[in-house]
């Protein structure tokens, strides 16, 4: 599928704001289930812009406005062709035992995912060792998407996860976060997804930058399950980055001097074509 995306960030300041600095994560990865055609970055007013990749290897832009502004428009756009995810064959979870000091970083906890007994929280059975893995994460990915309720104004970005496993409302980032927490407490490394997903009016969260995990399954690699959705990341999602958590994977992020108590706008669009 070949999908067409833009996005917009828009910040609108009451009194002039100077030395605005941001860090943008808004760049497609290229990998095997996407190809990156084209990448644009519009930025007004004029803006000093470099690029790093962080650790993860997410491509990060810095937006440097110098001169003082009271509105700063950051417009990302990009064309890219999503490719058809293939199964993984049936695996016992004890293959887990060779990858995880390996993959560390995706079983410790993180501010947004914290250690915590998830699996008995969530009311999900621990499987043995001798259960299939890629059976478990279908299963589990299931099971999220019918015990929560999607609710856009239920939870905000930082809402405790504890808190959305109280009322079982809110949107895909505490979904992702949720799956998360259960995976990494059975030993299964998993992270955190930013991307897009073209709906066409029958999925949830393609309203903005949506959410999703990536689970490792030892001899195929990572697979992305959307539990928001009750699907598999496939040719519909187009992934940015990846993280332990949403932290690291936040779209676009900064500070400034001045300005006032700004309002931000955020606008996102994904066409796509078969």
């Amino acid at each position: 599928m070949r999908c067409e995306i833009r996005h917009t960030t828009e910040y609108h300041y009451p009194k002039p704001a100077w030395d605005s600095f941001n860090e943008v994560r808004l760049h497609p990865v290229q990998e095997v289930r996407q190809t990156l055609r084209s990448f644009h970055l519009n930025v007004t007013p004029e803006a000093e812009i470099t690029s790093h990749k962080d650790y993860f290897g997410t491509l990060v832009h810095h937006v440097h406005v110098h001169e003082a502004h009271t509105e700063l428009r950051i417009e990302a756009q990009a064309i890219v062709d999503t490719h058809a995810v293939t199964l993984p064959l049936p695996a016992p979870m004890s293959v887990l035992e060779d990858v995880r000091p390996r993959n560390i970083e995706f079983l410790v906890p993180s501010p947004r995912v914290p250690a915590g007994d998830w699996p008995e929280i969530f009311e999900v059975r621990r499987p043995g060792p001798k259960d299939d893995l890629p059976s478990f994460l279908s299963d589990l990915n299931t099971f999220l998407y019918h015990r929560f309720t999607y609710d856009a104004k239920a939870t905000g970005v930082n809402t405790p996860l504890a808190e959305f496993a109280r009322h079982g409302r809110g949107v895909c980032q505490d979904f992702t976060h949720a799956m998360l927490g259960i995976l990494r407490q059975l030993g299964i490394p998993a992270r955190y997804v930013s991307g897009y997903l073209y709906s066409g009016g029958e999925m949830r969260g393609a309203e903005a930058t949506h959410a999703w995990v990536e689970a490792l399954i030892p001899g195929y690699g990572w697979l992305g399950y959307d539990p928001t959705n009750n699907r598999l990341a496939g040719e519909k999602h187009i992934k940015i980055a990846h993280g332990r958590e949403y932290s690291d994977v936040s779209p676009v992020r900064g500070t400034y001097y001045g300005g006032g108590q700004g309002k931000l706008d955020v606008a996102v669009h994904v066409y796509g074509e078969q």
